[in-house]
């Protein structure tokens, strides 16, 4: 909707050029134009493309009741980030025995504050972990910038993966950006089976039905707010932090979205750092258990 109006208002600044300066030029203008809008507005998105290796699976989820069987999550083994052993997995698990959720948020480059990325990760009561990074796909050759997403340049992809994989490859291999891991505070026990079978259920959806990502109204940040107020409405208000994420610390203190433990959001932010840690990490011990220690 918001790329319909966005080319509207477009073509209507054309059409007021036309009416201001009649001549053959504008004329051709916006010919043109309607050319253009008209190929644009029938794109379709596709889970057929050449994708690169991070994105190139498309996971899908068989429920058996409260259980499940997930499909191609990725559990990549890092090296840097063009270094890498491809490792694509099946996962099980029982969606009443999540025991907790945790909300990811990573700054790109901590000195441009409002750019980052948001995950949230399942803990299991066995001790296993189970992460979504929602993303925009990116083809072979491609290079994310939230300039071309606005405009049907990327689908939209739920990638489930291990903690090591999508939290070790930002924390291990991204030199700049910084990594913070709270515990989620939710409001209702059965919110944490919710929330995940929330997901599962738009991931199975995508997996038949494409979308295209829009780094305005169709991102990690703004799906993750509607999950959780799908499963408890009204629990993550209107805010620009929807929108810019890295503003979110102060959405997630007003309203107690996170476990403060005791400190103060500029106290928790500096306690929740996970970069250092990760790096720390051996490559063969619990790679959750350790971030955490």
């Amino acid at each position: 909707m918001l790329e319909a109006t966005q080319l509207l208002l477009a073509l209507i600044i054309v059409a007021v050029f036309l009416l201001i300066k009649p001549t053959r030029r504008w004329i051709l203008v916006v010919l043109f134009s309607y050319k253009v809008i008209w190929k644009y507005m029938n794109l379709r998105p596709s889970n057929e493309r050449p994708w690169v290796n991070d994105n190139k699976e498309t996971a899908s989820a068989t429920f058996n009741e409260t259980k499940v069987l997930l499909r191609n999550v990725r559990d990549f083994a890092w090296a840097t980030t063009r270094e890498f052993e491809e490792r694509w997995v099946e996962m099980e698990f029982d969606t009443n025995e999540v025991k907790d959720i945790w909300f990811v948020l990573e700054y790109f480059d901590p000195t441009r504050k409002q750019l980052a990325h948001t995950i949230l990760s399942f803990e299991f009561e066995d001790g296993r972990f189970l992460s979504c990074s929602i993303e925009a796909r990116r083809e072979e050759g491609e290079r994310y910038h939230p300039i071309t997403g606005m405009f049907r340049q990327f689908e939209l992809i739920y990638v489930w993966g291990t903690e090591a994989d999508l939290i070790g490859v930002r924390t291990r291999c991204r030199k700049k950006s910084k990594t913070h891991l709270f515990r989620a505070k939710l409001l209702r026990e059965d919110s944490k089976q919710a929330l995940l079978e929330s997901y599962l259920n738009r991931t199975n959806k995508l997996s038949q039905k494409p979308e295209w990502y829009n780094s305005i109204s169709n991102t990690c940040t703004t799906n993750i707010a509607r999950h959780v107020n799908d499963v408890y409405p009204g629990r993550i208000p209107k805010s620009f932090a929807v929108l810019l994420p890295g503003l979110s610390p102060k959405l997630l203190e007003k309203n107690q979205l996170v476990e403060l433990n005791g400190l103060t959001m500029d106290e928790l932010l500096i306690a929740s750092l996970i970069d250092e840690k990760a790096q720390q990490w051996d490559g063969t011990s619990n790679f959750s258990a350790y971030i955490r220690s």
